[in-house]
């Protein structure tokens, strides 16, 4: 087992593999560029590498900084996170030269599910049906033209070499494509360091239905089940659930085998995810691989109780995988709700600036995975992702009601956050109904805004965090503390 793993990332993620690490009783290495030096990730490892300024390309994307504070600090292998180099064969490539073990696929596999494109042929090939679109990268605006009335419009300009619903845009109109493909490359290019996008038929109306896998480098894989991820807002997910209330038993098992297929045709080793898009008739088609842990995958770990970024770094350092397919059971329901620093009443436009004061929900079937905490600068050069929420009831109707609960004691105060927003969309009869679609915010959402209620508790509670002064919320009395001369009870100062 390694001793010591650097973490190339940052904000919650980076969090979670260290609080692994910290677990498994290995030292981790976090980086961090000039506005991350007081982060909760930086605070939290045995050691902290500055890499350089904060825009992407000369911190978290470089890959000499990275590489260089890997050999400085003796570890052994790197973690990429989600997001960043996570699935960049490149930087893979880098570390395998370098015989630093890279925390996910090989980078030939990498590679291959890594470029869409690639993945797409490979997986025509073996069977698995995919959406109709592009089989290269288009080499000038002329060729994307031609492809586009080829399928029909509407069509998807994807990014080729990541995900997270960068680079991505629908376009239903002809001329808006040549912009739409500019400005997917534009933020392809800044958020992997790869602009190649390609174009894929736009399916009307279909659910997002992933499959979490698990390989090991001696043949063995396993598939954990499936996550709904259909509610998103600019082809990101924001609220995931498992189990989905699209899938009976025989499709359930049915798409788990294809997702298997999917991992012995590439050769994939480590965790990952095999995407689907599902349609209003039942048939599924391979949307694409995700080459590294997931945002979501908390929910994965809260219905079938394995531990997947352990699991990631014992795969890594060679372990074989000790759970069989049969061992695998979903218990209970779980959701995630993501909890971003925008404002979903201005069509999530990013806030930035101090949080004042924080305070996590809890109790039975809570768990949040953060990177935050009361003082924190929201920064404008990274995803405004601050931490994620994530409920297990024993079934679907009391993982909802304890999501609303913990979602309505969940306070951050100073910045806009999407957490009056996510309330009001868990009580939704569509979500309560499960009838939910990609399509889901456009339909219910579309010119949602924050309730007065809402902006006179917030008003409430920035004014109880600053004063220290006890309010009070309907019925039960809550106490905002931000002073830590308030938090060491009685005391005095000595005289000599």
């Amino acid at each position: 087992m390694f001793k010591k793993i650097l973490i190339a990332n940052r904000g919650e993620i980076a969090v979670r593999v260290i609080r692994a690490c910290r677990e498994m009783g290995i030292k981790s290495v976090a980086i961090f560029s000039e506005t991350d030096r007081s982060a909760m990730h930086v605070e939290m490892a045995d050691e902290a590498v500055f890499i350089g300024e904060p825009p992407p390309l000369r911190s978290y994307l470089n890959m000499d900084s990275i590489l260089r504070a890997a050999r400085l600090t003796g570890c052994e292998a790197i973690h990429p996170g989600y997001g960043f180099l996570a699935e960049n064969h490149k930087f893979s490539e880098r570390c395998e030269a370098e015989g630093i073990t890279f925390i996910g696929p090989d980078s030939k596999a990498q590679m291959l599910v890594g470029d869409k494109i690639a993945s797409r042929k490979a997986m025509s090939e073996v069977g698995v049906p995919v959406i109709p679109g592009m089989r290269s990268a288009g080499k000038d605006i002329e060729e994307f033209k031609k492809a586009a009335d080829r399928l029909g419009y509407p069509v998807m300009v994807k990014a080729s070499a990541g995900g997270g619903g960068k680079g991505m845009r629908i376009v239903s109109d002809p001329s808006k494509l040549k912009g739409c493909i500019e400005e997917g490359r534009r933020e392809a290019g800044s958020a992997f360091g790869d602009d190649t996008v390609y174009l894929e038929k736009c399916l009307v109306r279909p659910r997002h239905i992933e499959f979490q896998i698990l390989a090991d480098k001696e043949g063995n894989a396993i598939h954990l089940f499936e996550r709904e991820c259909s509610i998103q807002r600019r082809h990101q997910k924001i609220v995931e659930e498992s189990p989905s209330t699209a899938l009976d038993s025989e499709l359930r098992e049915k798409m788990g085998r294809a997702a298997l297929d999917v991992v012995r045709a590439t050769g994939y080793t480590n965790a990952g995810t095999v995407e689907f898009l599902l349609d209003e008739n039942g048939d599924f088609y391979f949307l694409e691989v995700n080459a590294r842990i997931q945002v979501e995958h908390p929910v994965t770990e809260m219905v079938t109780g394995i531990d997947l970024v352990k699991w990631q770094i014992r795969i890594a350092a060679g372990e074989r995988l000790s759970v069989k397919q049969e061992d695998v059971v979903q218990r209970g329901h779980a959701i995630e709700c993501r909890i971003y620093a925008e404002d979903p009443a201005n069509n999530f436009f990013p806030s930035l600036g101090k949080i004042v004061f924080v305070k996590n929900p809890e109790g039975p079937g809570i768990r949040v995975d953060s990177g935050i905490y009361s003082g924190y600068e929201v920064s404008r050069y990274y995803d405004p992702i601050l931490s994620k929420l994530i409920v297990w009831g024993q079934n679907r109707d009391e993982s909802i009601r304890r999501t609303v609960c913990a979602l309505s004691d969940y306070i951050i105060i100073g910045i806009e956050t999407t957490i009056p927003f996510l309330i009001d969309l868990v009580k939704h009869p569509d979500f309560l109904n499960g009838a939910i679609a990609t399509d889901f915010l456009e339909r219910n959402f579309k010119m949602w805004k924050k309730s007065d209620k809402c902006d006179l508790l917030d008003i409430a509670l920035v004014s109880a965090a600053l004063s220290g002064e006890e309010i009070q919320i309907g019925i039960k009395s809550k106490k905002a503390i931000i002073s830590p001369w308030n938090m060491l009870g009685k005391w005095r100062i000595g005289e000599k």
